[in-house]
């Protein structure tokens, strides 16, 4: 018999605690895993060259105005918010880039399913289930397209909400899959 408070061997948690706190604590490999995140549009390169590309662009005012009489004090003048508009797209991309650093990881167990959600600004929510009792619906609402949800216990999530709605129907698709596999039973996989 183990020591209170010694690891488990099979999954490594210690005996009697929550299912949620089991299935956050686990070293042992999952039968299934996927980590989503929203499109990222544009690369570092691709910002660097945008804000050359917008820097040159912006800069054409100022040249227009250095070879006209009294140029040097116009392009004084205007320096002042070119650098400002330079300064504030550069500041709006940044936070769009940092906005969209957002994940949910979903892993699979025969005897335990968790979704862990990182929020761009560090906050972490997290939902465990028994995969025997988690439902897998898509719906299509009034607003959104192909909405994607998982329910096992008191509480339902929404999955993946930042996924395009065929994204959500290959994730619905591949999530039944895996759990009828944890559940170990078989048969044809369908989109609902």
């Amino acid at each position: 018999m183990a020591e209170a408070g010694a690891d488990d061997a099979a999954g490594g948690v210690p005996p009697a605690v929550s299912l949620e706190a089991a299935a956050f604590a686990r070293r042992d490999p999952p039968l299934w895993a996927v980590t989503l995140w929203p499109h990222q549009s544009m690369t570092r390169g691709g910002f660097r060259f945008f804000m050359a590309a917008l820097a040159a662009g912006l800069a054409i005012p100022l040249l227009a105005v250095l070879g006209a009489p009294g140029g040097s004090a116009a392009a004084l003048f205007l320096s002042p918010f070119v650098v400002g508009a330079l300064g504030l797209v550069w500041a709006m991309v940044r936070l769009n880039v940092r906005r969209r650093r957002l994940t949910e990881a979903v892993r699979l167990w025969p005897d335990a399913m968790a979704v862990e959600r990182r929020e761009p600004g560090g906050r972490v929510l997290r939902w465990a289930a028994n995969p025997y009792w988690v439902r897998v619906e898509l719906e299509d609402t009034p607003t959104v397209e192909r909405y994607l949800t998982v329910s096992g216990g008191p509480r339902l999530i929404e999955l993946g909400a930042f996924l395009t709605p065929e994204e959500r129907v290959a994730l619905a698709v591949e999530l039944r899959a895996a759990l009828r596999r944890a559940r170990g039973a078989a048969g044809p996989v369908t989109p609902a």
